[in-house]
């Protein structure tokens, strides 16, 4: 990879952990990595199962000072980079600067919505699962867990999609008017 390019990954249709071993795996190699769309993550197993256990996660802090308890985030975007910092280093030097090489974001922000988004054939969904095993997505779960911006997050993304037609449909009069 040329120095100084940023590995575009689009998260939706990937399996949770496969992908954060291999983002985790890219940015201790110094590579920067974007994951965006991560509320179409999924993650393999009854979705039932997996809101339990976050249910659960969310009741767990300090008892004699709360404030010092872990940070509970609800975001997809917060719970894929946590998934990702568990399998880092992040209490030495090293692992703290491969996660300065990481963003991740829910939808498709203005500046790479115009870049190609790349896939991880080793981490999609449709790859590694039976058709008949169940998945629940990461956006599921973070809006049962008590997030209220789903329904941002989806009008946000029906505009992106709307400009982006507009965009392939300029690009293809002008391809046709060269032709």
């Amino acid at each position: 990879m040329v120095e100084g390019q940023v590995l575009v990954l689009d998260g939706r249709g990937h399996l949770l952990d496969r992908l954060a071993a291999i983002v985790g795996k890219q940015v201790l190699l110094d590579r920067k990595v974007v994951v965006m769309r991560c509320e179409g993550i999924n993650i393999c197993d009854n979705f039932y199962r997996h809101k339990l256990k976050y249910l659960a996660f969310l009741h767990k802090r300090m008892n004699t000072n709360p404030s010092r308890s872990p940070y509970h985030f609800q975001a997809p975007s917060c719970i894929f980079w946590r998934t990702v910092r568990v399998m880092l280093p992040h209490k030495t030097k090293c692992g703290q600067a491969a996660l300065d090489h990481l963003k991740v974001f829910n939808g498709i922000p203005p500046p790479y919505d115009k870049k190609k988004r790349m896939v991880v054939p080793a981490a999609l969904k449709v790859v590694r699962l039976k058709p008949t095993h169940k998945s629940a997505y990461l956006g599921h779960l973070a809006h049962e867990a008590g997030r209220k911006y789903q329904a941002v997050t989806a009008t946000l993304e029906e505009k992106r999609k709307e400009k982006a037609k507009l965009h392939y449909r300029k690009q293809q009069q002008l391809m046709c008017s060269n032709c």
